[in-house]
C-alpha cells in the first residue's frame, strides 16, 4: 500500500505497522488510533459509497460498479440501491433485469425507499419478477410513504396509476401486505 509520500507501507499480519516515530503507542488512544487507521484501509471504508455515487453521476458506470458490487455484497442498502438500477439500465455492467431485481429487493427489504419504488416498477412491468399487480402496490404504498418530500408527488402519480389498474380486492391485499411488511436489516 502507498503512503502519502509515495513510499510503500509496511504490514505485519494485514495491519499496516506503526509510523517510525521513537515513541510507543500504548493504552485507550492506541487502540483507537488503530481502528481509525485500520478503518482507513479497510476495503468499504465510508467514502467508498459516495465514491460509487459520484461515479453513477460522472456517468463512470464501470468504475460505480466495482466500488459498489463489494458494498452491497455486505448488505449496505444504498450501494444495492445503485448496484440495481446499474443492472436495471446495464450501465457498468451487463443489462440483466433479474439481478435488478434481487438488488432492489436486498435494498428494499431494509427500508430503501428508491429501491422499493424501482422494485415495485419491475413487478408491474413484470422485468426480472413475474408480473404481480399487487406486490407492485406493495412496494409503491412503502415507497411513497417513506419517499423525500421532492420526490412524493410523482411516486403517488405513479402508485395510483397502478391502482387504477387494481380490483379492490387486489387494493386491500397490497395494502394489507404493505401494513404488514417490516424492514430487515442484513447486518
Amino acid at each position: 500500500m502507498m503512503n502519502s509520500d509515495g513510499g510503500d507501507r509496511e504490514f505485519e499480519d494485514g495491519v499496516p505497522s506503526a509510523p517510525a516515530c521513537g515513541y510507543r503507542w500504548r493504552g485507550p488512544f492506541a487502540v483507537a488510533a488503530a481502528a481509525l487507521v485500520m478503518s482507513m484501509f479497510a476495503p468499504g471504508f465510508a467514502q467508498s459509497l459516495r465514491q460509487g455515487v459520484v461515479a453513477v453521476h460522472r456517468q463512470d458506470y464501470q468504475r460505480a460498479s466495482r466500488i459498489l458490487i463489494p458494498l452491497a455484497e455486505r448488505g449496505n442498502p444504498s450501494a444495492q440501491s445503485y448496484l440495481g438500477f446499474l443492472f436495471e439500465t446495464g450501465r457498468g455492467v451487463p443489462q440483466n433485469y433479474t439481478e435488478a431485481a434481487m438488488w432492489y429487493r436486498r435494498a428494499a427489504e431494509q427500508g430503501d425507499s428508491l429501491a422499493q419504488y424501482s422494485l415495485g416498477l419491475l413487478y408491474d412491468r413484470g422485468q426480472g419478477v413475474p408480473r404481480d399487480i399487487v406486490e407492485a402496490s406493495k412496494w409503491l404504498n412503502l415507497s411513497t410513504a417513506a419517499a423525500p418530500p421532492q420526490a412524493r408527488e410523482a411516486r403517488q402519480r405513479i402508485r395510483d396509476a397502478i391502482t387504477t389498474k387494481m380490483s379492490r380486492g387486489e387494493i386491500a391485499q397490497a395494502r394489507l401486505r404493505a401494513l404488514e411488511w417490516v424492514p430487515i436489516r442484513e447486518h
